[in-house]
């Protein structure tokens, strides 16, 4: 079997994308998604806004069960879920933006009776559960980006280590992505001293590109202590200044290469943000997945993409759910 035949059929996992809330034309669909050889891909529902919160949570939960049933995908809510093997595209609802449950538990409980299965703590403002990587995004927005745009103080409130705790007992998973570092560093402590995984559905390394949205390595090295794993992005304003398409190939190996250095090869996975970001030159769609995994089975091995593909996100959820 031919290269391209080998890679054509590696399955992979996605840790994050917007297609739920996507203004234009979806690029993460249904064919897309067979092409690539998605086994699992995450639906975001993405909050933002300052009021009716809950409520867009729960329209957007609709909307997911829509999809799964109008598109035949096999919504993820267990580990008998996870392990079902009918061939059909696996989909998990995710939160993108704690402030969903507008400070309150009993909102919680309801988003993970709605299929709820990870939750993003922090979008780029603060809200009850925490602080975000932004010191002040909308200064960072206008171009403000030095050092002082890094949020390096403050973590979760007292409310967020309550609701931290929460999802860990409920089995939703932490997702640190947005986070400052010190957020991280709190969710790091009480996620492993319940068991549970820590996730970064959709980071890259600080060390490699200097962003707020990208990963320090202690952070790094908190995530793949706790069983966690850190899904890569493919925002090009988070790998590197220079956008061609070649610069940002190298620059998807080299943030590869970091986080597998500092966190171990069993933390890598893939967090692609489509639909959420501008298409980036190198990997657009799902469609070009192949060809991200096929070019990380020539800088490490075939193992190792494989893993980055789907069996470290397969574990940590394996994790989760134990």
């Amino acid at each position: 079997m031919s290269c391209a035949a080998v890679l054509q059929a590696m399955n992979y996992f996605d840790l994050h994308c917007d297609a739920l809330t996507c203004s234009g034309v979806a690029c993460v669909t249904k064919a897309a998604l067979l092409r690539g050889g998605c086994a699992l891909q995450c639906f975001a529902a993405f909050i933002s806004q300052k009021t009716g919160r809950f409520q867009k949570a729960v329209s957007l939960a609709e909307k997911f069960d829509k999809l799964c049933l109008e598109n035949g995908y096999l919504p993820v809510r267990s580990a008998q879920d996870l392990s079902e093997n009918s061939g059909k595209i696996k989909a998990m609802l995710t939160v993108e933006g704690g402030g969903a449950i507008e400070g309150d538990l009993e909102k919680l409980e309801i988003l993970h009776a709605r299929g709820v299965r990870l939750m993003t703590l922090t979008w780029n403002d603060p809200n009850e559960l925490g602080f975000p990587c932004f010191s002040d995004y909308d200064a960072w927005a206008r171009g403000e980006r030095g050092e002082a745009s890094f949020e390096r103080e403050r973590g979760l409130t007292h409310f967020g280590r309550e609701a931290v705790e929460r999802m860990c007992a409920l089995n939703i998973g932490v997702d640190v992505s947005h986070g400052s570092g010190k957020l991280v560093k709190d969710a790091a402590e009480i996620c492993k001293a319940n068991g549970k995984p820590v996730f970064a559905t959709h980071s890259n390394a600080n060390a490699v590109y200097p962003c707020p949205r990208n990963l320090g390595d202690e952070e790094i090295r908190l995530i793949a202590d706790s069983g966690g794993v850190v899904g890569l992005c493919c925002c090009a304003e988070f790998l590197s200044d220079d956008k061609t398409k070649n610069a940002q190939k190298e620059a998807f190996y080299a943030h590869a290469r970091h986080i597998i250095d500092v966190g171990g090869e069993d933390c890598l996975a893939l967090g692609t943000d489509f639909d959420g970001i501008k298409p980036n030159p190198y990997i657009q769609s799902p469609i070009d997945m192949p060809l991200l995994l096929g070019d990380f089975q020539e800088k490490f091995s075939a193992r190792i993409a494989e893993k980055i593909a789907y069996k470290n996100s397969l574990r940590a959820f394996s994790l989760l759910f134990s």
